[in-house]
């Protein structure tokens, strides 16, 4: 069986053809308007998900809250403050870092798309875990949440993802060995 890679068209002055990445397809090669819009996509789709993520938490802790004293309401709101903004610096530079290893050691396209395949069967069931989590979480739901903006934020702003990079790297090794 071929790999996807293999079975596409070559790049100008390429011998071999340039793979298609996954949420990217074969826009990354160019970074063209299509490959700017297909991050825009991205990105608005994060976003859009990370307000209704981001509500469901609120409406939770609320009902968590109610359950505190005045008192205590008051200190606990002031803990979660500072705690989301701590949470949000660190799944900032949890994904720089993260990127940055990514970055020594790229994926090809066939271990990207590989990747892929396995996220997307690992899914369904973790969040099928995650429901009863949610729940045990809920008073440090504004945390988490603000951990997974910090990260999405350093994700969606990379100039260039490791995807591309390997590509890339791959596409060039192929050049060279082909002699073109």
């Amino acid at each position: 069986m071929a790999s996807r890679v293999s079975s596409e068209a070559p790049a100008p002055g390429f011998s071999v053809p340039v793979p298609a990445l996954p949420k990217l397809g074969r826009t990354w090669y160019r970074r063209g308007a299509a490959y700017w819009l297909c991050r825009a996509r991205t990105t608005v789709f994060v976003v859009l998900a990370l307000a209704l993520f981001s509500l469901f938490a609120v409406g939770l802790y609320a009902g968590v809250r109610d359950l505190l004293p005045a008192a205590a309401r008051t200190v606990w709101d002031g803990v979660q403050v500072v705690a989301s903004v701590v949470a949000s610096v660190w799944g900032w530079v949890t994904q720089r870092r993260g990127h940055r290893e990514a970055l020594l050691d790229p994926p090809d396209p066939d271990r990207t798309l590989r990747a892929e395949r396995d996220h997307d069967r690992r899914v369904p069931g973790r969040i099928a875990a995650g429901r009863g989590l949610v729940l045990l979480a809920a008073p440090v739901m504004p945390a988490i949440v603000a951990y997974l903006v910090g990260w999405s934020a350093a994700w969606l702003t990379v100039r260039e993802y490791p995807s591309e990079v390997g590509a890339r790297r791959w596409l060039e090794e192929r050049r060279s060995s082909s002699g073109t």
